[in-house]
């Protein structure tokens, strides 16, 4: 009896190999999550970290085009507070500057690596602008729409679902956060 043959590599799974710029490490009990996007999320932390200095919530999105390149990354920081803007949300931000870019707003096979689980305006917004995953830090029990209380961005009702990756660099993501409210209560301000 022959063996079947595999089946071939997928788009998704030549690019998630293409984006491995990660030098090989050692096996250890519990391997790295997702380390293809560990560098895009390094950047959304590199926003996150300047939405905090501006007195935003520390949340940072990076939008990888189809190429994986990361060099060509569109990014977006929370700016609610720096703009008295409701909708500028990192997601949000990210989306605008991509589609201004490609002038188009269909960003099909576009990556969102963002460093909190979208809310529901986002993970909405992912949708529509139809990018093809979403990768994402930790989640957010109190607004996540795409695990935490919705699942938005894999709806079947909607005519577009995403890939979606959880959990890179979730422990950096999260303690961020945590320390951007802490600061926040310790000085009384809501």
């Amino acid at each position: 009896m022959t063996k079947p043959a595999s089946p071939p590599p997928t788009r998704e799974r030549e690019r998630d190999r293409a984006f491995a710029s990660a030098p090989a490490t050692e096996a250890t009990a519990e391997p790295p999550v997702e380390s293809p996007w560990a560098r895009a999320m390094e950047l959304a932390l590199e926003e996150a970290d300047a939405a905090a200095r501006d007195g935003d919530v520390p949340v940072g999105a990076v939008l990888v085009p189809p190429t994986l390149e990361v060099a060509g990354a569109i990014r977006g920081r929370n700016l609610r507070e720096f703009a008295q803007d409701p909708t500028a949300h990192a997601e949000i931000v990210a989306l605008r500057g991509a589609a201004e870019l490609v002038r188009r707003w269909r960003l099909d096979g576009w990556t969102c690596v963002v460093t909190l689980e979208p809310c529901p305006m986002c993970a909405g917004a992912l949708v529509n602008a139809r990018v093809g995953r979403i990768v994402f830090g930790c989640r957010d029990p109190k607004a996540g729409a795409v695990r935490s209380l919705f699942e938005i961005t894999s709806d079947p009702r909607l005519n577009h679902r995403l890939d979606v990756v959880e959990g890179v660099l979730a422990e950096p993501c999260a303690e961020r956060l945590k320390r951007f409210f802490a600061e926040r209560r310790r000085e009384g301000k809501k």
